[in-house]
C-alpha cells in the first residue's frame, strides 16, 4: 500500500469523523428518519460508540447491536485486499455484518 494512499484514507477518516461529531454536537437529527419517519440502519451508532468508549457495553448494545462491527469494516476499508487471504471469507464476513445491520434495522422499526 502506498503511503500517500494511506494518508488519503486517514484524511478522509478524519474529515468524516469531524462531520459526524459536528452533527452530533449540534443535535442534528437523522436525515433518513426525518424524511421517511423510520430509523436508518445506522441510527444509534454514535450513541453506541460513545457508550462503548465509556465501557458501558450493555448500553452500547442497546443503542445499536452492530457497533462492534465498525472497527472490522474500517480495517476492511484500510486494507485494500481484504482482511482475509481468501475472498470467500471476506464475503462471508461482510455478508454476516450486513445481515446483522438488517436484523438490527428491522428490530428498530418494529420496536
Amino acid at each position: 500500500m502506498r503511503i500517500s494512499y494511506l494518508k488519503e484514507k486517514l484524511i478522509f477518516t478524519a474529515g468524516y469523523l469531524a462531520l459526524v461529531l459536528t452533527l452530533w454536537w449540534f443535535g442534528v437529527p437523522c436525515i433518513f428518519k426525518a424524511i421517511f419517519g423510520i430509523p436508518c440502519p445506522g441510527c444509534g451508532m454514535t450513541r453506541a460508540f460513545l457508550a462503548a468508549l465509556r465501557l458501558d457495553l450493555a448500553a452500547a448494545f442497546g443503542y445499536h447491536m452492530m457497533f462492534w462491527s465498525m472497527p472490522i469494516l474500517y480495517a476492511y476499508f484500510l486494507l485494500d485486499k481484504g482482511i482475509f487471504q481468501k475472498k470467500l471469507w471476506d464475503g462471508l464476513l461482510l455478508g454476516l455484518i450486513g445481515a446483522g445491520f438488517l436484523i438490527n434495522w428491522v428490530f428498530n422499526i418494529i420496536f
